[in-house]
């Protein structure tokens, strides 16, 4: 019997030579195409400012090449004739790490698709550091439903280990209403955007800026400086003014002027108040009348708009209106009016009328 037809382990040496040999040649191969190739596609994406190109190559190193190296391995023991045992093993082991392979490539690929969506600005770095909660969830339940597919495939029959887990889930799920309540309204929170990182918000009576956006709470950082703690269902099922949208402050204001004051000046002031907001930079004007006869004075409405939402600049045009007014009827011999009362006296055959000012 020639020495290649020696029986070892239940094969030829022969056999044992090209598996071996499948093998060597498959990963040298492998080995020369991850050198070459993968080399220069790093180079490639080192020159463009694209994200794939650095995707592919993570995912490549991470996924791609020990694919190939388990898969040459696995077709050069796949041609020696094996025991029951042996098989049962391999089978095993490559279910385990296809498994690992396929939820690693999966999840890479959301964490990516994610970032790449979320951008590179200072806004989204604030935004990524909020999709961690969600990547984390993401993952436990891919690498749960991979778990269950793998234990599936091995043979077990899961169908009471699934009844077990669904009856544990409804129970933890009671126990736990809040921190579920708070967990998808952080799903809320982050999909639909009510506020974000930075935004200043009114939530009932308190206000602040938002600091840090949480998985079960949000942190606010109130204007006196301390630190308000919500959790997000009571954010989410809140009414919030969120100040940082706002693109312009309507401004609305009256004053009171003595109720001697000639028509004709009472007619020259809508124009003269319309003069003074127009000569401000940064506002609009959108209405001064007359607007009604009250009971001490005449009142005037005014109305106008600050385009900004910055709050100091809307009180450095107020105070600069205010101003402006102040000085213009200084001028114009106008008075502004304080509440009065006309008291009656009679005593006897004579009248007295005294007026009185209250303020």
């Amino acid at each position: 019997m020639p020495w290649w037809e020696q029986i070892i382990w239940g094969n030829t040496l022969l056999n044992w030579f090209i598996a071996i040999g499948i093998i060597v040649v498959s990963w040298a191969v492998i080995r020369i195409a991850r050198v070459v190739l993968l080399k220069r596609f790093k180079d490639y994406s080192s020159r463009t400012r694209s994200t794939l190109d650095d995707f592919i190559v993570h995912l490549s190193e991470g996924a791609l090449v020990p694919a190939l190296y388990l898969g040459s391995l696995y077709a050069g023991i796949t041609y020696l004739t094996l025991s029951a045992k042996v098989n049962k093993i391999l089978h095993i082991v490559v279910l385990v790490v296809i498994t690992f392979i396929v939820i690693k490539t999966i999840t890479s690929a959301l964490n990516y698709l994610i970032n790449n969506a979320l951008g590179n600005d200072a806004e989204d770095i604030e935004k990524k550091k909020q999709a961690r909660g969600i990547l984390l969830i993401v993952n436990i339940v891919l690498w749960i439903i991979g778990l269950v597919f793998l234990i599936n495939n091995l043979g077990y029959n899961i169908t009471s280990v699934v009844t077990g887990l669904g009856i544990g889930g409804v129970a933890i799920a009671l126990a736990s209403q809040a921190i579920l309540g708070d967990l998808f309204n952080y799903f809320v929170i982050f999909f639909d955007k009510p506020f974000e990182v930075g935004d200043f918000i009114i939530v009932d009576d308190k206000m602040g800026s938002i600091e840090y956006i949480g998985v079960k709470s949000t942190r606010i950082r109130t204007l006196s400086g301390e630190q308000l703690i919500c959790s997000n269902t009571n954010l989410v099922n809140a009414r919030i003014h969120n100040y940082k949208r706002m693109e312009t402050r309507r401004v609305v204001f009256t004053f009171n002027i003595v109720y001697n004051t000639s028509p004709e000046k009472v007619a020259k002031v809508p124009g003269m108040v319309k003069e003074i907001i127009q000569s401000q930079e940064t506002t609009r004007f959108d209405r001064a009348h007359f607007s009604a006869f009250g009971q001490f004075s005449l009142t005037f409405e005014v109305v106008y708009y600050v385009l900004s939402a910055e709050y100091n600049l809307y009180m450095d045009r107020q105070q600069s209106i205010y101003l402006a007014i102040l000085n213009a009827f200084k001028r114009e011999n106008i008075h502004f009016a304080l509440p009065t009362q006309t008291l009656l006296f009679n005593s006897g055959p004579f009248t007295t009328n005294a007026e009185v000012k209250t303020s």
